[in-house]
């Protein structure tokens, strides 16, 4: 917190009363904290400018579970337009009641509210996602049709015992953002709420949303996150600048009005991610993930490019031993990261927990992902932990795991 408040200058912050203390401890001195129900002092006589869409409306960090977080200026335009397009690409409707459990700091959780003021919609809160059997509650209690999710609250929704047998007549939507949700998990939600329409999506801060695949498609394609929102474009860019030929892995470049300003204050950062487009005055979002695209058009996550892990020479895509992972019985959650090795130049290192009640044996894990990966994909190491690191936004903290070690 204070170092983001000292990057954007901020003059006023507002918090929660129970946080204030560190709030204050953590702001410059001249900044005004207002919290809890306090009202900010007056800035004087006038009120507000009017606002046109070129201005300034936010200033989003990025997480930080890859690396330092940098501060994406989006302005009016892009806000209303990623909004805008949101409730297009997956059908909502004024008399939607949608249930947020995600921070609101957090783009996905940021967006539930902004798409239901937009539109005229409910929206409920709930602070914190820790509680399964909270959630259910609410679904049930509240009537809500509408319901975002990462896979971490997912699969704490599956492993309550007969998720599949609450009846939710209102719940008609499902979204999954912010992490890809790995195939068995897929199914075990498609399974658990059969009436619902599960939306599959990827985005970035830098532009909020960038696809979405279609319900209907969901059981033929779970490891796609299907084509580009609605008024926008993204294809998979061949090491040549060329878009790259189907099932040829690339970089995910996004091109439409919701890609995002710059950095604040970091030209270089934004030079690296913004690139000219396909008129002067434009440029295209290279997202830094690698992608491959199917004859149809389909996009699928193979993995963030500064995650990839070279290894005897090879590269190494975490997702793709992780989804090996995730396929072995009772394993809840899995993260594979590269660590430093004298003889291999990195080590994959696999990082798993277990669904309640289930024991894992690292051997057996090993096992099994040598009966499915290429020899040098396989783990050098599994750890089993009770439950992997994760950020506020429920991501699984990567940082934390590649300089995990047994003394903690």
């Amino acid at each position: 917190l204070e170092r983001i408040v000292a990057d954007v200058g901020a003059a006023v912050v507002v918090c929660e009363a129970a946080t204030r203390e560190k709030v204050v401890a953590a702001v410059p001195d001249g900044a005004v904290v207002v919290a809890g129900d306090a009202t900010p002092a007056s800035g004087g006589e006038g009120g507000f400018a009017p606002m046109v869409a070129p201005d300034l409306a936010a200033v989003i960090y990025t997480s930080g579970s890859t690396g330092e977080p940098k501060g994406v200026t989006l302005t009016h335009g892009n806000m209303s337009f990623v909004a805008d397009s949101i409730i297009e690409s997956i059908d909502m409707e004024p008399s939607d009641r949608i249930l947020c459990v995600l921070p609101l700091y957090f783009g996905y959780g940021l967006y539930q509210m902004l798409t239901c003021v937009r539109l005229g919609a409910t929206l409920v809160l709930e602070s914190g996602f820790g509680a399964g059997g909270r959630i259910v509650q609410l679904l049930e209690e509240r009537e809500i049709t509408g319901f975002a999710a990462v896979p971490t609250i997912y699969q704490l929704l599956l492993s309550l015992p007969g998720i599949g047998e609450h009846e939710l007549p209102h719940l008609r939507c499902l979204t999954n953002a912010g992490a890809g949700l790995p195939t068995p998990v897929v199914r075990a939600v498609r399974s658990a709420f059969p009436d619902a329409r599960l939306y599959l999506m990827y985005g970035q801060t830098e532009c909020q949303r960038v696809c979405r695949l279609d319900p209907e498609e969901v059981d033929e394609h779970p490891d796609s996150v299907g084509t580009a929102i609605p008024g926008t474009e993204a294809w998979v860019e061949d090491e040549d600048g060329e878009v790259a030929a189907p099932g040829v892995v690339g970089e995910l470049m996004v091109r439409g009005p919701h890609v995002m300003q710059g950095y604040w204050g970091n030209e270089a950062a934004t030079d690296r991610k913004l690139r000219p487009g396909r008129w002067p005055w434009e440029r295209v979002l290279a997202t830094g993930d690698l992608f491959r695209a199917d004859e149809r058009g389909y996009l699928y996550f193979v993995g963030r490019r500064d995650d990839i892990i070279k290894s005897r020479g090879q590269k190494v895509a975490p997702r793709e031993v992780e989804d090996v992972l995730h396929a072995f019985p009772g394993v809840r959650d899995a993260a594979v990261v590269g660590v430093p090795d004298d003889l291999l130049g990195e080590a994959v290192h696999a990082h798993v927990s277990a669904e309640p009640g289930v024991e894992l044996e690292a051997k057996a894990l090993k096992r099994h992902c040598a009966g499915s990966l290429e020899s040098h994909m396989v783990p050098k190491r599994i750890v089993i932990h009770a439950e992997l690191p994760r950020i506020g936004s429920g991501k699984i903290d990567r940082r934390t795991l590649a300089g995990w070690s047994p003394r903690g």
